[in-house]
């Protein structure tokens, strides 16, 4: 499960997304932690198809944090997300979130310089005139954040990154944009690659059946609920890919990261399967519901047999063999 952290200046309406996207609510003052299913119809499908007793989506957990990054808590809470998604406000008169954007991204990027300057000095008088890796590390990163470039754009290798593991970095991490709306508003021009949701419209459903939501949506003319937008979209800034299992017992979604191959897949769903992996017996959601049912996909022997190599695709169904 990953995490997502929220941050965004106030009044940019983070915490009404957050009661928005996570159907719970949120208290001032303290950290805002919600868990929600991934929403994937395939799961539904599959479960009819085997009869599975439960059905087990995979998860994402938002966090939203009180003060962003004006306070100590917020900023910790941030460091510990696995990917950013910055909230601007696009509604009111007012409004100019390139502008606001650009001020959540300056903030990130100093909360990031001052622990990077800490430990540098650190890792000079550790080093007494013989800096190591490490320290040259720190040192091109504090470049780039002198430059004004975010780490993630900073061009430092895997051995860097290494180093840095501890730090924590904002600006490292993936960053999604989310455009808080008005009512029959769309994106602006500059913010085109930012995910538009109607927050406040979206709000006012949270205590609604998910079915009552939708038809209310979209008779504001919401199409899809922001809540599958804005994990589409966290899901592709961390390059996360979703496979599935299914059987008698359960129909479940697991996240792996893409272009991982079969026994990290496995070892996603046990660390025993990855350690133990000989093979897995594959088959694409559409090839599956296109033939009716697992047995007869094992009948008719469409099922693939993969070895190590394997590279799990989105929507694949494994069926892992292995001897621990």
């Amino acid at each position: 499960m990953r995490d997502i952290g929220l941050v965004g200046v106030p009044f940019s309406g983070k915490s009404t997304l957050f009661r928005a996207l996570t159907r719970a609510g949120s208290h001032g003052g303290q950290a805002n932690v919600a868990v929600v299913p991934v929403p994937d119809p395939r799961l539904g499908v599959l479960t009819d198809m085997e009869r599975s007793k439960k059905t087990v989506p995979a998860q994402v957990r938002f966090v939203d944090v009180p003060g962003g990054t004006s306070s100590a808590q917020g900023l910790a809470k941030l460091r510990e997300s696995d990917a950013l998604a910055v909230v601007v406000r696009s509604f009111g008169v007012d409004r100019a979130p390139a502008r606001e954007l650009a001020d959540v991204r300056s903030e990130l990027l100093l909360a990031d310089l001052g622990v990077l300057e800490s430990a540098l000095e650190k890792g000079l008088k550790r080093a007494k005139g013989r800096p190591g890796p490490d320290v040259h590390a720190l040192q091109r990163a504090k470049d780039a954040l002198d430059a004004e470039r975010p780490l993630r754009d900073a061009g430092l290798d895997d051995q860097e990154l290494a180093h840095l593991k501890g730090i924590a970095a904002l600006t490292l991490k993936p960053e999604v944009v989310i455009a808080n709306l008005e009512e029959g508003d769309e994106l602006p021009a500059e913010l085109s690659d930012a995910v538009g949701v109607y927050a406040s419209i979206e709000a006012e459903t949270t205590e609604m059946e998910p079915e009552e939501a939708r038809a209310l949506l979209e008779e504001f003319g919401v199409s899809e609920p922001g809540l599958d937008r804005v994990i589409a979209a966290g899901y592709g800034a961390l390059e996360l890919i979703t496979f599935l299992t299914t059987g008698d017992d359960e129909t479940r979604a697991w996240e792996v990261r893409r272009g991982a191959r079969a026994p990290e897949a496995a070892g996603v769903i046990h660390t025993d399967l990855e350690r133990g992996f000989i093979r897995a017996e594959v088959i694409s959601y559409d090839e599956l519901v296109a033939i009716g049912s697992m047995e007869a996909a094992k009948a008719s022997g469409k099922l693939r047999v993969e070895g190590k190599d394997y590279v799990v695709q989105e929507g694949d169904i494994l069926h892992v063999r292995f001897a621990v």
